[in-house]
């Protein structure tokens, strides 16, 4: 983990020693392995972390991310007999540096369940229904400003497996990649009032109260957005003291 940030950094124009020293912040950022989720310890590493030189085929490229990650979808609610069910909402998410400039170009992947719950992917071992006219996983590119807009539905609450009724809240994850493959953030965006919010081993991992806001959307006026949708605001830091914090 502490390479792969090292890396995103030297892109950046931090310098690779520079990198190494900025240890993960352990109030902003998310503990490494979250206690009864068995799935964070196999993505976090067990063993003390190797450095070694980073080379010019590591630091460039490609080139050009959309020749290999073409946009897909910026609607995943559909219309008509098409129509996903559940709450229709608009996602307006802005990509930003530490100093809120915006970062265009950025490739943002996003992905969430359906309405009940029901992730379309073979371990997902929850009975919620699946939702034949919801696919769940959209690909856009940032705007001049940063921005990109998704319209979709609220996703629901699941249950995690074999944790003794710990339930996820509704959430939404995000994978933004910058100009080269090893500048990648991933996160999750949350809702505001959930109640589920605060019982989730994920989001509390998070110690810091201001950083874990940082992962929870902002409802916007029902007047800046479509009529039948919920507009929810949500903005990304790549970079900096005040960037989002990386979730699994």
């Amino acid at each position: 983990m502490v390479i792969r940030e090292a890396r995103a950094w030297h892109h950046y124009g931090v310098s690779t020693k520079q990198a190494f020293l900025r240890r993960r912040d352990p109030a902003t950022q998310s503990e490494g392995v979250v206690a009864g989720y068995a799935q964070t310890a196999q993505r976090w590493p067990s063993q003390p972390l190797v450095r070694r030189p980073l080379t010019p085929s590591e630091l460039t490229g490609p080139s050009d991310v959309l020749r290999r990650l073409a946009p897909v979808r910026g609607d995943l609610a559909g219309y008509g007999e098409k129509r996903a069910l559940g709450q229709l909402i608009h996602i307006r998410a802005r990509v930003v540096d530490e100093d809120g400039a915006p970062v265009p170009g950025a490739v943002v992947e996003i992905w969430h369940c359906n309405a009940a719950g029901k992730y379309i992917h073979p371990n997902d071992s929850n009975d919620a229904p699946a939702d034949p006219n919801f696919y769940g996983a959209a690909r856009m590119v940032a705007g001049d400003s940063g921005l990109v807009e998704l319209r979709t539905i609220k996703p629901g609450a699941y249950p995690v497996p074999d944790t003794g009724g710990w339930w996820r809240p509704p959430h939404v994850h995000f994978s933004v990649w910058g100009r080269i493959w090893l500048s990648r953030l991933v996160t999750q965006m949350f809702f505001p009032g959930d109640p589920l919010n605060d019982a989730d081993p994920i989001l509390q991992a998070i110690r810091d109260p201001e950083a874990r806001s940082r992962c929870i959307a902002r409802l916007a006026p029902i007047a800046s957005g479509p009529r039948n949708a919920l507009v929810y605001d949500y903005q990304i830091v790549v970079r900096g003291r005040g960037a989002t914090p990386a979730l699994p």
